[in-house]
């Protein structure tokens, strides 16, 4: 039994389009951005997509609503899946964070504890985003040889795969960046014990069950990064 979990980007915004930082500042797609949501919803059909969650922040959120009409499904929002909060350096471009903090970024982008003035650092937004992953692997039993999708930002969702991968922090910069609308899909399998009752239940060569206590350890596997169109 697997349980596979799709996690997308937004669509384009004009501060993506002009290399100006987010955060957590509420932007909202640009028309590129809709025609990418819309092109993602296309490809994301089909692939038995049960329930979908997004970040509370309007460039996922309206991403999330355009792939859910188009499956048929509903949206529920979680600000636990915010994008990382870059305290200083939101709305300002790379150029200027640049110019004030020379070789910043470049240190970010490779120290996932570190974190800009006043903002977040990756382990920080791994450790918030997880939550959200484990309460839906213990509520929802229709998960089970389906697929959930979460919504949300770049830096969330790599921090979220390196956390769910049991990276190590000095591992956590081989995850690249997501392009807009783009996704990861991982996959959950119960984890395997030897001598364990399920162990010893199961067919050879099927996967053993979830059960209550099960979903608490499951194995996490990367099938796929950057997918899309």
């Amino acid at each position: 039994m697997t349980r596979r979990l799709i996690m997308a980007r937004h669509g384009q915004t004009v501060y993506n389009a002009t290399r100006r930082m987010q955060g957590q500042l509420d932007t909202a797609l640009s028309e590129e951005g809709i025609r990418q949501a819309r092109e993602a919803a296309r490809l994301l059909e089909g692939r038995g997509i049960t329930r979908v969650v997004a970040s509370d922040l309007e460039r996922a959120t309206v991403t999330a609503q355009i792939i859910a009409e188009h499956l048929g499904l509903e949206v529920s929002t979680d600000v636990r899946l915010r994008e990382t909060h870059l305290g200083q350096w939101q709305g300002k471009t790379h150029q200027e964070v640049d110019g004030e903090l020379p070789g910043a970024r470049a240190i970010w982008r490779h120290d996932a504890s570190w974190a800009p003035p006043e903002g977040e650092s990756r382990l920080e937004v791994a450790r918030r985003a997880r939550p959200v992953v484990e309460e839906l692997m213990s509520s929802f039993p229709e998960w089970d040889d389906a697929a959930v999708l979460l919504v949300a930002h770049g830096g969330t969702i790599s921090a979220l795969t390196s956390n769910l991968l049991g990276l190590h922090q000095d591992q956590y910069p081989l995850i690249s960046g997501l392009n807009n609308a783009h996704w990861a899909q991982l996959t959950a399998r119960p984890h395997f014990s030897p001598g364990s009752t399920d162990a010893l239940d199961t067919e050879p060569g099927s996967t053993p069950r979830f059960d209550a206590a099960s979903v608490a350890q499951a194995q996490w596997y990367l099938d796929a990064w950057n997918m899309g169109a």
